[in-house]
């Protein structure tokens, strides 16, 4: 019995010490707070993006004279829904709350934020720092500089086709994908990617790009992905509240592909901002031509995942048909979406802890049904009750 007590007590210490070493400060966290949460912005080092000259949605005439359809409210609760905004014609149409969550509640995007990335981008090309899509990611980090002989270009980090080795994987606290999210050195993983394939060739729904992504933003643009989101668009859009976007460590990058911490009200801002091809209040911020690419799903890429061809990834940004209606929209691992839905002139805006495992014929998790139908409804209610 002593041996055993013996055996326990230096295997305790082995792991104790394997845990104390600096490279392993990622692995105390995530064994402290477990998978990622809406709610942990708390837990790490934050940065403003400022909120430069707020201004309220203007309310719909009928502004919640409607409500979610019965039918739809068992996947709402099972999925931990804690906000849902739906706005149509520019105006605030409809909004739920639950749990303790307000028009004001700060909720993580998580990947949404991939989206406000290729935003930045297209703004960086609108000011000339960066020259297009096509260039070459050498021009900004040389040890990028492509694969059998193919140039890796900014296209294929939009795209997610940059043929680098990074393995996307939530459910392992040794994944890379653990290490962006606890770890404190963003830089060390996305520069240590490699390049293994050709690029421009496979779709492949890899994080470390978008991270790889907001370093050539911050290269290009000589200031913080925050600052520069901000002055470009949060401020312009005229956003109601500062968002906070998570940091590897103090003063240090943002938590590129995910981690942009704001509410449901102010995300609907994004999704207006596509509708109106790229305007605010008569302010060109970004580009239609970059936003119509953006949104376009680019089919010449095989999607890897199903050996077939990319019919719902653009520049960052998802892609559906949905009852004969294109609809782009960012997407978040716990069920955080942004739907533009011009055919119906409106933006539906859904948070909350989960979303569905199910996957439909189009490869999207099969909540977003859900989401969609409720929201339809609620748009056809809002018309007879202006009648």
């Amino acid at each position: 019995m002593k041996k055993i007590g013996w055996a326990i007590l230096l295997l305790a210490c082995c792991i104790g010490g394997f845990l104390a070493l600096p490279s392993n400060y990622y692995l105390r966290r995530a064994l402290t707070h477990f998978l990622p949460k809406i709610d942990q912005y708390p837990i790490f080092e934050n940065r403003i993006v400022k909120a430069g000259d707020p201004s309220p949605w203007k309310q719909a005439e009928a502004y919640n004279t409607c409500s979610i359809p019965e039918k739809y409210l068992p996947v709402f609760d099972e999925l931990g829904t804690v906000a849902y905004v739906v706005i149509q014609d520019s105006s605030l149409l409809f909004e739920q709350y639950w749990e303790d969550y307000s028009p004001e509640s700060h909720s993580n995007s998580f990947s949404m934020a991939k989206s406000i990335v290729s935003l930045a981008i297209g703004c960086a090309i609108d000011d000339g720092l960066i020259r297009d899509v096509d260039q070459p990611v050498s021009d900004f980090f040389p040890e990028f500089n492509g694969y059998n002989g193919k140039t890796l270009t900014i296209r294929h980090l939009l795209t997610m086709s940059a043929g680098v080795d990074f393995q996307e994987a939530y459910s392992s606290p040794f994944s890379p994908t653990t290490k962006l999210y606890y770890g404190n050195d963003l830089h060390k993983i996305a520069f240590g990617m490699k390049e293994i394939a050709e690029p421009g060739v496979d779709f492949i729904y890899q994080s470390g790009v978008t991270q790889l992504l907001a370093f050539l933003v911050e290269k290009a643009t000589g200031e913080s992905v925050s600052s520069y989101v901000s002055r470009k668009l949060w401020t312009p859009m005229q956003a109601e509240e500062n968002a906070l976007w998570s940091l590897d460590k103090k003063d240090g990058m943002e938590k590129a592909y995910c981690c942009f911490n704001s509410n449901a009200r102010d995300f609907a801002r994004f999704g207006q901002l596509l509708l109106n091809g790229g305007s605010w209040n008569g302010r060109q911020l970004i580009s239609e031509s970059y936003l119509k690419e953006a949104t376009t799903p680019d089919s010449t890429l095989r999607f890897a995942e199903y050996d077939e061809p990319n019919r719902c990834y653009g520049f960052q940004f998802w892609h559906l048909n949905y009852k004969g209606m294109d609809i782009p929209y960012m997407r978040g691992i716990l069920g955080q979406y942004v739907f533009i839905i011009p055919d119906k002139n409106a933006v539906v805006v859904r948070l909350g802890h989960k979303r569905s495992d199910t996957r439909t014929g189009q490869h999207y998790p099969d909540d977003i049904n859900t989401w969609l139908d409720a929201a339809l409804e609620i748009m056809e209610q809002g018309k007879q009750n202006n009648h």
